[in-house]
């Protein structure tokens, strides 16, 4: 782990991280509070509800409690590596309250693919948050 992103979770923080499978070919990293914030909003769902009982099976496959360890390492199960076609160099691309971690090859596949117009994209997804707070 980084220096400085150790550096920024605090002095006397606990340094306890949950990982798992993310959305596309990468891992999500998330501080253990975060990861308990999702959990609770996950254990409200519906489990008499096909979609959310695959949801939640998909969702929590692979999850592994880390601690980081004096040198300021984790370890990463084989399998979840694998998902992500991780073997050498990574990225941690970090945003809101999780880190992304990603195969160095991977990453700048996904960076180099630009969306047929990002102005529609932005639209889509900006368009509908009021700005007038």
């Amino acid at each position: 782990m980084p220096t400085d992103l150790i550096s920024q979770l605090g002095e006397g923080q606990s340094h306890s991280f949950v990982v798992n499978r993310g959305f596309e070919k990468c891992l999500m990293l998330y501080p253990e509070p975060v990861w308990d914030k999702i959990t609770n909003e996950i254990n409200q769902l519906n489990l008499y509800n096909k979609k959310n009982r695959d949801f939640v099976r998909y969702f929590y496959r692979g999850a592994q409690k880390l601690e980081v360890d004096g040198a300021d390492r984790i370890l990463i199960t084989k399998r979840l590596l694998e998902y992500a076609v991780i073997d050498k160099d990574v990225i941690l691309s970090a945003y809101n309250d999780r880190i992304e971690i990603w195969a160095k090859d991977q990453y700048d596949l996904l960076m180099d693919e630009e969306p047929d117009d990002f102005s529609d994209l932005a639209e889509d997804v900006l368009g509908k948050i009021n700005t007038n707070d």
